[in-house]
């Protein structure tokens, strides 16, 4: 199977299209495949239990069921109307309600179908009901990516406004997932993956965006976050390596008498071996003809200026 190139353009997979495509590259700056790969979660939801509608409490606040919806009506109001679903689980039941998009979501719910629904409930009259829940078949919901903690994705008002929601994030992110089918190519070598103990990218990926448990999320962070330094620090050994064969600078390839009588008649204490090892570094680097950049890091009083003097020395001889 062949993976989807990862800079083709996001109106190209399933369930985006040009009309979503426009609205991500606007509000969410979600341009390629690459883009929405690394549009990661800013949080998650722990979906882990699941409730029954006898064990609701008037405190609760988001909550996951299985049951069925065996019945559906349509309630008119003042201004436009509602449509109320009853929600069974054998234990008891509670009311699902919605003030918008009322006609698709009627045309499309099964009755007497097992579900699984999850969203905030309120207790009204002596009734729990849960408005605009999300919904699953539990047999979609069985073979789906979804995991016990639910990622929710950054967003704006005007995705809201245009019926763009985490849920539908989720499902594109799921879609890619799927097209990709675990054959990212990998870019940190098995001895990199095997000394730092590293999730493959394919489960990196996998795991930031539905983790399985927190563990594989922390583990997931972690290695792309040294993915992402690595690339980093080597991109800056590049740089220095080609600075160093472009620039040529002054070559100080004698140790003179300036450095010699100050070193052997003045200095009233011996050196430590860390700064004679530095001093010896720094030398080596003065003898060659590159540019030498240095970051002389040490505590207060450790010796970090006679090093800096001895240094001077080498250069004015």
């Amino acid at each position: 199977m062949q993976i989807p190139n990862l800079h083709t353009s996001i109106a190209y997979l399933k369930g985006v299209g040009p009309a979503r495509a426009e609205l991500l590259n606007t509000e969410l700056a979600i341009y390629t495949l690459q883009d929405l790969l690394n549009f990661f979660p800013n949080r998650y939801i722990d979906r882990t239990q699941f409730y029954k509608i006898n064990e609701l409490e008037a405190n609760s606040s988001e909550v996951q069921l299985i049951g069925k919806i065996v019945h559906l009506k349509t309630v008119e109001q003042k201004i436009g109307s509602r449509l109320v679903a009853t929600f069974s689980d054998g234990t008891n039941t509670m009311e699902l309600v919605w003030f918008k998009g009322a006609k698709w979501i009627k045309s499309n719910i099964k009755i007497n179908t097992p579900y699984v629904i999850f969203g905030r409930v309120n207790l009204f009259n002596g009734v729990f009901s849960m408005p605009h829940p999300e919904m699953d078949l539990l047999e979609d919901f069985n073979k789906s990516l979804h995991t016990a903690m639910q990622p929710v994705y950054p967003s704006t008002e005007k995705l809201t406004k245009k019926g763009f929601s985490n849920r539908s994030m989720i499902s594109i992110i799921e879609q890619l997932l799927l097209e990709l089918n675990a054959q990212l190519p990998e870019t940190l070598s098995n001895n990199i993956l095997n000394q730092y103990k590293l999730l493959n990218r394919n489960e990196a990926y996998r795991n930031i965006h539905f983790p399985q448990h927190q563990a594989l999320l922390t583990k997931a962070l972690f290695r792309l976050k040294f993915e992402e330094l690595f690339f980093i620090q080597l991109q800056l050994i590049r740089k220095n390596i080609l600075r160093k064969s472009k620039i040529k600078g002054f070559k100080f390839d004698v140790v003179g008498p300036n450095f010699n009588n100050f070193y052997h008649n003045f200095l009233q204490f011996d050196l430590t071996e860390a700064q004679k090892r530095v001093i010896k570094e720094i030398r080596k680097d003065m003898g060659s003809n590159a540019q030498m950049n240095r970051l002389l890091q040490g505590d207060v009083g450790s010796g970090k200026t006679i090093v800096a003097l001895l240094s001077m020395l080498i250069a004015m001889d």
